[in-house]
């Protein structure tokens, strides 16, 4: 969540790229202003303030490692992301130690773009004094939130696992919390001053992701114009988190066991061996077991990344974990938005801990947003609640996200309640995007691989 003052600066020579990033920081209620150069930059930051940069690293003249420098001795305390497509592990260490934010690898991902920027926008935001740090919810001893019997499972499996170098499988349905469990893995490993780098297996085709996992050499293929290493090169003495292992096609998955098994790889149109030491966490939400059975993953890789699974049980299996998660999410949202004194009484809480959640703790995070930005006053009462309710259920951007049926009593089953909202979830966005899966899938925020697969299992191919 951003503040309407809050302004990005964007520096790269490519017009093009610039636009993209301009566009993507507006639809996140940003300002955004694009230069071409560093040391048009230096000028913009002279001219007025700004809350972060944002800023290529190759281009003519003055790079951004200078800027970096620049803004450094300059402006000290404003944060600088660095992007680039001739990413490497040394360049990123160098970025890091000479004081920039974080560091993003071309081609970037939109939601990699708008975490970073926020992150560094809180930054930017505590140094000011804008707000205070937002309130404890859980026990420090926990990674996020939960104290339900099988989240006690999941928190003593992390503290076990953490400190080894074991391959880890984290297993749940979408918007449980997989990617949290992986960096909690992570932070409890002697790797968490490494890096941690994420791969969404299922959002890239198969083309590409062999690419962005193994690197390429210059030629490799049309538009290979100079070499680029890897996310696992990457993830090198850090963690590999590969999110949707179970949509990575077959002829990826030998590459992948080779990595396991001797830690090394040869980047796409190469012959030079290169020895890696990575941590790899994979995660799914597909049945593998089956998958394995129906010859659609390889058994050995399987048993290679399931050597320590972690099952995340839906929301719905969280006796108690709603209502925390409400709160702590109303206080998270009220501290990005500057509304310390928002608050949600208990007969709210008491409704949205009642619902269903097929979507999970992402479905119910993205309506508490939605519940405390709409908020007229500083309390959300059980009103707010149904209203919005009523409004997720009836209104056309439900194709968008799972309508949210509210429960009626006991006789309700969550299963089967699930399986049926999901199903018209899809009919809705098929609908909606005249049949175009490829429009389905963009609105539903999946690849056309998971699309087709729930299409599949709800009988609507």
């Amino acid at each position: 969540m951003s503040s309407p003052s809050d302004a990005v600066l964007v520096v790269d020579d490519d017009i093009a790229i610039g636009k993209v990033l301009v566009a993507l920081l507006e639809q996140r209620g940003l300002e955004a202003v694009h230069v071409a150069s560093a040391e048009l930059a230096v000028r913009a930051l002279d001219a007025r303030p700004y809350d972060v940069v944002l800023s290529d690293v190759r281009m003519p003249g003055m790079d951004g490692m200078a800027l970096l420098d620049h803004v450094g001795s300059r402006f000290p305390g404003l944060p600088v992301i660095l992007l680039t497509a001739h990413g490497s592990v040394a360049l990123a260490v160098d970025a890091m130690k000479r004081g920039a934010a974080d560091f993003v690898q071309k081609p970037f991902d939109k939601e990699e773009i708008g975490f970073v920027v926020d992150k560094a926008l809180a930054s930017t935001r505590r140094a000011r004094g804008d707000v205070p740090p937002p309130p404890r919810t859980d026990r420090a001893d926990r990674p996020f939130v939960g104290e339900s019997g099988p989240m006690e499972q999941v928190f003593a499996t992390i503290r076990k696992v953490g400190p080894t170098n074991s391959t880890v499988l984290v297993r749940g349905e979408t918007g449980t919390g997989k990617e949290l469990v992986a960096r909690a893995v992570h932070e409890a490993s002697p790797r968490k001053s490494e890096a941690f780098v994420s791969v969404h297996c299922a959002a890239l085709p198969e083309s590409l992701l062999e690419s962005e996992l193994f690197g390429h050499e210059k030629g490799a293929f049309t538009g290979a114009a100079q070499r680029k290493p890897g996310r696992i090169e990457l993830a090198h003495k850090g963690t590999l988190f590969l999110d949707e292992i179970g949509d990575v096609p077959r002829s990826v998955q030998v590459k992948l066991l080779r990595v396991i098994q001797e830690r090394e790889l040869q980047r796409v149109g190469g012959t030079q061996t290169i020895r890696v030491d990575v941590r790899i966490i994979a995660a799914t939400h597909r049945d593998l077991d089956a998958m394995v059975a129906a010859g659609e993953f390889r058994e050995d890789l399987f048993y290679r990344l399931a050597v320590v699974p972690i099952f995340i049980p839906p929301l719905r299996e969280r006796s108690g974990d709603a209502a925390r998660l409400t709160r702590h999410f109303v206080a998270d949202c009220a501290h990005a938005l500057a509304r310390t004194r928002m608050s949600i009484d208990d007969d709210a809480v008491e409704v949205l801990a009642a619902q269903p959640w097929p979507g999970n703790v992402r479905q119910l995070q993205n309506f508490v947003e939605r519940l405390v930005v709409l908020a007229d006053e500083d309390v959300i009462r059980r009103a707010d609640v149904e209203r919005e309710l009523s409004r997720a259920t009836s209104s056309g951007r439900a194709a968008a996200e799972p309508a949210i049926p509210v429960a009626t009593g006991a006789a309700l089953s969550l299963d089967s309640n699930r399986k049926e909202t999901e199903r018209q979830t899809l009919v809705k966005a098929l609908a909606q995007a005249g049949n175009n899966r490829t429009r389905a899938a963009r609105l539903l925020e999946v690849s056309r691989r998971t699309l087709y697969n729930k299409l599949r299992e709800h009988g609507l191919e």
